[in-house]
């Protein structure tokens, strides 16, 4: 019998030329390493964040600024925390900020604390890209190399779930849980009715729930509905114990009470017929292969135990008014492995027909698609930051003047900014945790509250209260510092106000305690005897929809009118900066290439940074700068030296 192939000619096999299962091997670690790769990729993009995941970052920060007293417990986090002043609707757990400022605290040492959120950011997003790859490695072991292929490919192209992964949300801390509970009921060869892994599944829907979001429950009860109704799992043998009560309070709040309605409501169908349909992108998922693993009877039972609990848990959750996307991501990886089923199926026949060999192009060319639409969807959505964008410009030019060197820099941001993008973490200019411990002490100070004929003071829930600066070094500190001045680091910092009351930001005594403004309409905000004390100096735009601009239009056509003119008597040479500037580079370059043709973002004005105006002598302002000299020097022949800012919450 002679040798196969190049043997019988004598040659040598290539030293490069690699097995089918080498292949297969290289292709699976590709696939896997998409999945926390997207993620990582989303989150550099988008680094900042909006006011729904305002809780958990801002608490990491606290962790990791302030640590977790041992004594005076009370007073040391209502001084420093800032859920104290604003402690949302409904108590939050701290559990998930307090994992992710422990894991994150060796790795902010080492890359330095400006880096910290996207430190924490990232180490949520790798424990969810996690999770889903230990579900992707179970749906193998369950149904198949190929069906853990298409899922990562169909999972990986799902806009939403790639760029929610790394927001702490508390529905993000529960969908890595939730997803790691799925994972476990899959089934396994040889072993189909294993208790150990249905408890552990039970345990995550468990945990999820009481600690998270309590809507997880209903996601478990449907879960063992379905294990009742088609027996396939042990249910009887799952539970050792009662499991524990589910967030009774958030639940209590916001559907009992009905006050999630308060938010918005939505149409029953809503989830079925948008959230579902924008979370999957990819139109073949949902109108293909989804009912198609469930109508072919040799995918029917593995498909059902995926879609069933899921349909019936987002049909349940239906019924509550306020509706929003966020609140069924837990559904979407066993509904799109349910989707990958079928696209295995069909690709594993392609070469049996023309139309099968049809349907995989279809389904290839469906993917392609759907990533280009995914990253569009990524691009537009970092344009939907201004605060962030604001306050990171602040930062800079901060940082890079020298006159403010070893300086407190008072900062007032309006809502709009806090709720696109301002942070703890963003007024953050030291490079050590420890260095980032505020140099300063509680001292509130009463304002006259026009509504209320009196006096108010700032530091209520509706505002952080002016403080105290502290200048007295302890002993350490003294000890740390370099033998000659000139060799000392300087520093400057930022100190943040979120103040809300109408009535105190109405007060042209307000103002006078900051350096610098973030806000949506400088002739809105400022009283109008207190405007020319201000300067824009930079102005960051925001994504307004999608625009066409024709050829001879002009670049101020196509845009916003009314905003535009919602601040006219802001400074007109304003300088935009931010990502507006790149979209405005790049509208400028594609015109010019298409003979006038765009059709792209609608940028428009957001934030206003403003600047207070150094004025000397007498004018403009000058009565307010002496009314806080005076403030100054009298606190200073009390024997320290103060200054007004406001606290960092």
């Amino acid at each position: 019998m002679a040798p196969p192939g190049n043997a019988q000619s004598g040659a040598k096999p290539a030293k490069d030329a690699q097995t089918p299962e080498a292949a297969k091997i290289k292709s699976n670690v590709l696939l896997s390493l998409l999945l926390p790769g997207l993620i990582l990729v989303h989150l550099v993009v988008a680094p900042y964040t909006k006011v729904e995941e305002s809780f958990n970052i801002q608490a990491a920060h606290d962790v990791l600024v302030y640590g977790t007293p041992t004594s005076d417990i009370h007073h040391k986090l209502s001084t420093t925390y800032d859920h104290f002043t604003f402690p949302g609707a409904v108590p939050r757990t701290f559990i998930g900020p307090v994992l992710l400022a422990g894991l994150a605290q060796p790795v902010v040492a080492l890359v330095g604390f400006q880096h910290a959120q996207l430190v924490v950011r990232a180490i949520l997003g790798l424990f969810n890209a996690t999770c889903l790859l230990v579900f992707a490695r179970n749906l193998r072991r369950a149904y198949g190399a190929g069906t853990a292929r298409w899922y990562l490919l169909l999972q990986a192209t799902e806009f939403h779930v790639m760029f929610y992964a790394s927001r702490t949300l508390p529905n993000m801390f529960a969908f890595g849980l939730t997803t790691l509970a799925f994972a476990f009921l899959l089934p396994q060869p040889g072993n189909p009715k294993s208790t150990t892994r249905q408890r552990l599944s039970i345990t995550m829907f468990v945990f999820a729930a009481a600690i998270f979001r309590s809507e997880v429950a209903l996601l478990m009860g449907t879960t063992i509905l379905y294990a009742l109704l088609v027996p396939e799992l042990s249910v009887e043998r799952l539970f050792l114990a009662t499991p524990a009560l589910a967030r009774t309070l958030g639940f209590y709040y916001n559907v009992v009470q009905g006050s999630a309605s308060n938010w918005g409501v939505s149409p029953w169908h809503y989830y079925f017929s948008s959230a579902l349909p924008r979370l999957f992108i990819n139109p073949l998922t949902y109108t293909a292969l989804i009912p198609f693993s469930l109508w072919h009877p040799a995918l029917r039972r593995a498909a059902s135990r995926l879609v069933v609990p899921s349909l019936l848990f987002t049909a349940i959750y239906s019924l509550q008014p306020h509706k929003e996307t966020r609140f069924i991501f837990y559904a979407i990886p066993p509904l799109t492995a349910a989707a990958a089923l079928s696209a295995n199926f069909l690709v594993n026949r392609r070469s049996k027909s023309p139309l099968f060999f049809l349907i995989t192009a279809i389904l290839l060319l469906s993917v392609l698609a759907s990533f280009a639409a995914s990253t569009a969807m990524l691009l537009l959505s970092s344009l939907n930051y201004p605060g962030g964008e604001a306050l990171s410009h602040l930062r800079a030019t901060i940082l890079s003047s020298p006159a403010t060197h070893d300086k407190i820099i008072p900062v007032h941001a309006d809502v709009l900014s806090c709720m696109t993008g301002v942070t703890l973490f963003g007024t953050s200019t030291a490079s050590s945790a420890a260095d980032a411990i505020p140099r300063l002490l509680p001292f509130p100070v009463t304002l006259p509250d026009p509504e209320k004929g009196a006096q108010s003071n700032t530091g209520n829930k509706e505002g952080s209260g002016p403080i105290r600066v502290n200048h007295q070094q302890t002993q350490q500190q003294q000890q740390q510092q370099p033998n000659h001045p000139e060799q000392a680091t300087p520093r400057v910092q930022i100190v943040l106000d979120k103040t809300e009351s109408a009535a105190l930001l109405a007060s042209p005594a307000f103002y006078a305690q900051f350096t610098y403004l973030l806000t949506e309409s400088p002739r809105d905000t400022l009283p109008a005897s207190r405007a020319r004390e201000w300067e824009t100096v930079g102005v960051v735009k925001g994504y307004a929809g999608i625009e066409v601009v024709k050829p001879g239009q002009d670049q101020g056509q196509g845009q916003d009118q009314d905003h535009q003119g919602q601040d006219a008597d802001a400074d007109a040479d304003a300088l935009v900066v931010g990502r507006g500037t790149l979209v405005a580079a790049c509208k400028r370059r594609i015109r010019a290439l298409t003979g006038g043709w765009w059709i792209g973002p609608r940028m428009v004005e957001r934030v206003y940074i403003l600047r207070r105006r150094e004025v000397e002598g007498t004018g403009a302002g000058a009565g307010a700068r002496a009314e806080v000299g005076a403030e100054e020097r009298e606190r200073e022949a009390e024997g320290g030296r103060w200054g007004k800012a406001v606290e960092a919450r």
